[in-house]
């Protein structure tokens, strides 16, 4: 049976989407569940997975095309038997597996010989990938599954796939829950480390364009396309920059009762949750808290009106490997404990890497932390995700000789020192509320009990 692969709807205000990458081409034989294609909206990319199981027969559209939602992409046949295929988009038909063999036609055996070899490439990949357990791509349904049953990524690494090309199923992950519950869990064999901020990593450079080098025609200069998120994040950095008048608020940090409790807690939650325990959780609780205390920063602006949320979404911002920022949300962030938070930030933030978010991942939130401290940063001033009044900083924690003020007078102690930044829109956030806000997180993260 001949399939038609659709644009599928991101959201409610998406109404196209721009085809990034190809993973198949005509002739490739998919699983069910397998990327397809990735694209790219003006909230997120992401990769879409086939719906069935098939050969590829023809693909509609090219990389850099705009589709319009419920437009027909790709089509795929079910049954191989009947595979008549077409090439890119162009209506250039090839020999299908029902029709004869033309042996004197040399073009026809040239064309089929490099869908072989490419088969035989997708195959040794697989074979690779299922010495570790799977290829380490998984279905949104899939994750979607494993976040709300609690299975981290480590867990689902160790998951054997029953689907084509040994990937992992729905029905592996209810499967290996169930296991679980019967059996504990063997303890991670990994022993914790201390991961030095990757301050000198350079970043790699993205491939230039000779015909815009050419077109500029400047001595050398090289012309480098932006990719579409660092061109989404551009146009939404100068958007907030003209929306909101930024005012910046720096406070210390004493972090040694946070780190006194992550370290107590670390042993027992990798061996529980197979991920090691940060600071962040802790930090993402502590604004919480704080955005209890003060509401109004937990709101936004429409024209003259103040939309006050009752709800508290905390965004992530999340670097991505060849530069660009995306930020994921934890929902509801109010009503998840420390292992809660944990749990989200890891999940999200692994996922954000490989282009495994939905939309609903990436909207809504109503304050955002930026982490600049991992690489090593301790200052700096984040720029406001719109439409959220207020974004934070987090610097990283340094050790730093501070005055310790007792009853028997003052002294000097070593403690871990971490800078926040609190960046806040002065149409509604004044630098009364906004300090006072940037110090009540503060309180509960000096403060903190196990």
């Amino acid at each position: 049976m001949l399939v038609d692969i659709v644009m599928p709807k991101m959201g409610e205000s998406i109404m196209d989407g721009r085809i990034l990458k190809w993973y198949k081409k005509p002739g490739d034989t998919i699983g069910r569940d397998e990327t397809l294609f990735e694209i790219s909206t003006d909230k997120v990319d992401t990769e879409v997975p086939c719906s069935d199981a098939g050969v590829v027969v023809e693909l509609l559209f090219g990389e850099g095309d705009t589709a319009n939602v419920g437009d027909v992409v790709a089509r795929i046949e079910t049954d191989a038997s009947n595979a008549k295929v077409v090439k890119d988009g162009r209506g250039q038909k090839a020999e299908g597996k029902n029709e004869k063999a033309k042996d004197e036609n040399t073009e026809s055996k040239l064309e089929e010989k490099p869908v072989q070899e490419t088969k035989q490439e997708t195959s040794t990949e697989t074979k690779t990938a299922d010495a570790k357990g799977n290829d380490g791509f998984y279905s949104p349904l899939v994750m979607n599954i494993a976040s709300k049953e609690g299975v981290s990524m480590q867990e689902l690494g160790t998951i054997n796939g029953t689907g084509q090309g040994g990937r992992v199923r729905k029905q592996d992950v209810f499967a290996y829950v169930e296991q679980r519950k019967t059996s504990p869990k063997k303890p991670e064999q990994k022993t914790e480390t201390v991961t030095k901020p990757k301050t000198t990593e350079p970043m790699p450079l993205l491939e230039s364009s000779p015909e815009l080098t050419a077109l500029y025609n400047i001595p050398g200069v090289k012309v480098i396309p932006m990719d579409t998120l660092q061109s989404k994040m551009a146009e939404h950095m100068v958007m907030s920059v003209h929306t909101s008048p930024h005012v910046s608020a720096i406070a210390e940090c004493d972090m040694s009762a946070v780190d006194k409790a992550r370290k107590a807690m670390s042993g027992e939650f990798m061996r529980t949750e197979g991920f090691k325990l940060t600071y962040m959780p802790f930090i993402c609780e502590a604004v919480v808290k704080s955005l209890r205390d003060f509401p109004l920063v937990n709101s936004s602006i429409d024209k003259n009106n103040i939309l006050n949320k009752s709800f508290i979404n905390i965004g992530i911002a999340v670097a991505m490997d060849k530069g660009g920022l995306i930020v994921p949300v934890i929902k509801n962030a109010d009503s998840k404990n420390i292992t809660g938070l944990a749990r989200d930030i890891n999940d999200l933030a692994k996922r954000a890497r490989i282009k495994k978010l939905t939309l609903d991942e990436i909207q809504d939130g109503t304050f955002t932390i930026t982490n600049y401290g991992i690489f090593g940063n301790i200052i700096g001033t984040p720029i406001i995700n719109q439409p959220q009044m207020a974004i934070l900083g987090t610097g990283a924690i340094k050790k730093r000789a501070v005055v310790v003020e007792t009853e028997q007078g003052d002294s000097i102690a070593i403690k871990p020192i971490m800078y926040l930044t609190l960046a806040f829109d002065h149409r509604l956030i004044d630098g009364a509320l906004g300090g006072k806000f940037v110090m009540k997180i503060v309180e509960y993260l000096e403060n903190y009990q196990i």
